[in-house]
């Protein structure tokens, strides 16, 4: 990552945070999302954090480390890392899985009818 000559202060930090979070908020298709991701990131930056979403579902499933490595590839650091957010986190992790959950639960609801 580019290195600034001094760091932004909190304050300036977490109102980027905040307009990026707004700005993500705002777009309403997975396919959207994607363009804009894609048009922020650099692919390493892309991939680090499709790698972290990826072992998601596993860890909540409770699969050991090395079998969550096997199955994708991630490392076991980066999957340890993930984890412990899962734990100790903001909760983003979590409210995306229940959001998607939930979609998959009315997707399911509206099927049946």
């Amino acid at each position: 990552m580019k290195q600034r000559p001094e760091p932004l202060p909190q304050k300036d930090a977490e109102a980027s945070l905040k307009a990026l979070a707004k700005a993500l908020a705002a777009l309403e298709k997975p396919e959207e999302v994607r363009a804009f991701l894609v048009d922020l990131c650099t692919p390493a930056e892309l991939e680090a954090m499709a790698d972290r979403w990826k072992v998601v579902p596993h860890l909540l499933k409770g699969l050991p480390y090395r079998e969550i490595h096997e199955l994708t590839g991630v490392s076991v650091t980066t999957i340890g890392r993930v984890a412990r957010t899962l734990e100790r986190g903001e909760g983003g992790y979590a409210a995306a899985i229940n959001r998607l959950q939930a979609g998959k639960t009315q997707t399911r609801i509206a099927a049946s009818h």
